[in-house]
C-alpha cells in the first residue's frame, strides 16, 4: 500500500473531524502515510489531530498525523493536497446569501452571485496555495473540495502546472436521491450522470434493466396533488419525469422554479448561513467532548456534514497512489468527453483512475432538454475562472451578467460592488478597485 505525504488544507475546520475519520477509515490503503493539517486555529487543528491520533490508535492504523499553521512548511515534500477550506468563514457565505436577495436574485454557496463571489475568494487563496506547491512540492496532485469546485478547477487548470482534481459526491448520491422520492430501491438503479458540477444530469439511467422514467413519471402523477409531500420532493420529480434526465436534486430548482424559490427564500427568517452558524458551537462542543474519550464517536447528527467526510478525495488518492484501476466521477478537462463542450473546460465525468492519474470517458452528448442550459453555466464557468485568475471589475462583471439566474447587466453591475466591497478583505485588490 502507498505511503504518502498529505496535507490537508482546512484541517481545523468543522468538517475536519470527520475527513480525518474517512482518512483514518481507508487508512490501510495508506499505510505509514504521514497527514499534515494545515489551518489558522492551532487549538482546533491540535483537537482534531487528538481525535484522529485516538481513532488510529483505536484501529490499528499506521498513521502519523502533525499540524502546522505555516502552510509552506507543512506542504513541503507532500504528494497530494486536500483542500476543502472557506475564506471568510460562514459570515461571508451569509453575505453571499443574502445581499443578491435585496436584487431579486438567488444567493447560494455554488449557484448566482454568491456562488460568484465564493470562486473569486476560493480562487484568491488557491493562488497562494499553488505558489507555495511550485516551491516546495511541485509534483504534488491537489486534491479539491473548495467550493465552487468547478469554477476553482476552471481556474486552476488554465494557469497552474500543478493538477489538481475537484470531487463532488452529488454524481454517486443524486440517483439515490430521485429513487428514494420515487419510492424505488436505489440499488436497482444504474445511472451515469455527466456536465458540470452541481449541473449534472443522466445521459444513462435504468431500474432493473429497464427505462427508469415511466417509473419517474408514474411516481409524480401519484404525488403531484398529495398535500402530504413536501415541495422539494414534488419538484424533484416533476423536473425528472419532464426533462427525462436525473437532475441535480437541488440545484435546478433554483432555473425551473426560480421565483418560487425566491420567494420562499425572501420569507425565511434565516439564511442557510444562519442556520449552520447556529449549529458550530455545538459541533465543537462536541468535538471537544470526543477528544477527551479513550475512543472518539463522532455523532452523525453533531458532526458537520458526518462522521465520513471527503470520502471520494481519498478514493480517488487510492486509485491512483495505489493503481487500482476504477472508475469515478472526476472534475477535470473534458479532453473531448462531452462534444457539447470545449476541450478544455472542465466537466464533471465518469472518469478512469489508475497510477497515472485520471482519464475522462466519453460519455456525452448531453441531455437535449437540458444542453442548452449547461452551455450557458459552461461559458458561465470559463468567464468566471479568467476574472478570478487575473481579470479586473470589468472583467467580473461581465462573468456575473452571463450567469443564467442574473442575466442583467444593471443587477450585475450593483451586485458586484456591494458584494465586492462587503467582501473586501478577501479579495484581491484588481477585483475591488
Amino acid at each position: 500500500m502507498a505511503s504518502i505525504k498529505l496535507a490537508y488544507i482546512g484541517g481545523g475546520s468543522t468538517r475536519a473531524p470527520g475527513t480525518v475519520a474517512s482518512i483514518i477509515h481507508q487508512g490501510k490503503n495508506f499505510d505509514g502515510s504521514e497527514i499534515v493539517l494545515i489551518d489558522l486555529d492551532e487549538n482546533r487543528l491540535e483537537l482534531v489531530k487528538t481525535i484522529g491520533d485516538k481513532l488510529a490508535k483505536a484501529r490499528g492504523i499506521n498513521l502519523k498525523i502533525t499540524t502546522t499553521t505555516d502552510r509552506r512548511a507543512g506542504l513541503r515534500d507532500c504528494d497530494a493536497v486536500l483542500t476543502s477550506f472557506r475564506p471568510g468563514g460562514f459570515e461571508a457565505r451569509y453575505l453571499d446569501e443574502s445581499i443578491p436577495l435585496k436584487y431579486g436574485v438567488i444567493g447560494q454557496e455554488t449557484q448566482g452571485p454568491g456562488g460568484f463571489f465564493m470562486a473569486l475568494r476560493s480562487v484568491y487563496v488557491m493562488q497562494g496555495i499553488l505558489n507555495d506547491m511550485e516551491s516546495v512540492c511541485p509534483k504534488a496532485i491537489v486534491f479539491n473540495y473548495t467550493n465552487p469546485i468547478n469554477l476553482v478547477s476552471e481556474a486552476v487548470t488554465h494557469h497552474s502546472p500543478i493538477r489538481i482534481y475537484s470531487l463532488c459526491e452529488g454524481p454517486i448520491l443524486f440517483p439515490g436521491q430521485v429513487a428514494k422520492a420515487a419510492d424505488l430501491e436505489p440499488a436497482k438503479m444504474s445511472a451515469t450522470l455527466i456536465g458540470l458540477n452541481h449541473a449534472s444530469w443522466s445521459s444513462k439511467h435504468q431500474y432493473e434493466g429497464d427505462d427508469l422514467f415511466p417509473l419517474i413519471q408514474a411516481a409524480y402523477e401519484r404525488k403531484r396533488n398529495d398535500p402530504n409531500i413536501d415541495t422539494h420532493t414534488k419538484r424533484l420529480l416533476h423536473i425528472a419525469s419532464v426533462m427525462e434526465s436525473i437532475p441535480p436534486t437541488e440545484y435546478f430548482q433554483y432555473y425551473f422554479f426560480k421565483d418560487e424559490v425566491l420567494a420562499e427564500l425572501k420569507a425565511k427568517p434565516r439564511t442557510r448561513s444562519q442556520d449552520i452558524m447556529a449549529l458550530v458551537p455545538d459541533y465543537w462542543k462536541h468535538y471537544a467532548a470526543q477528544a477527551e474519550a479513550k475512543v472518539p464517536e463522532l455523532d452523525p447528527e453533531r458532526s458537520r456534514g458526518g462522521i465520513y467526510e471527503l470520502e471520494l478525495a481519498l478514493d480517488l488518492m487510492d486509485a491512483i497512489f495505489n493503481d487500482r484501476k476504477e472508475v469515478l466521477p472526476v472534475n477535470l478537462p473534458n479532453q473531448g468527453a462531452l462534444p457539447d463542450f470545449p476541450d478544455d473546460l472542465v466537466v464533471e465525468v465518469p472518469a478512469y483512475v489508475d497510477s497515472t492519474g485520471a482519464t475522462p470517458l466519453t460519455s456525452g452528448p448531453l441531455p437535449k432538454p437540458v444542453a442548452g442550459l449547461l452551455k450557458m453555466l459552461g461559458e458561465y464557468q470559463s468567464l468566471t475562472g479568467k476574472a478570478a485568475w487575473s481579470g479586473n471589475r470589468r472583467d467580473a462583471i461581465r462573468a456575473l451578467a452571463s450567469n443564467p439566474l442574473v442575466m442583467s447587466l444593471a443587477k450585475a453591475e450593483l451586485l458586484y460592488d456591494e458584494m465586492a466591497a462587503a467582501h473586501k478583505a478577501y479579495l484581491p485588490k484588481r477585483l475591488v478597485n
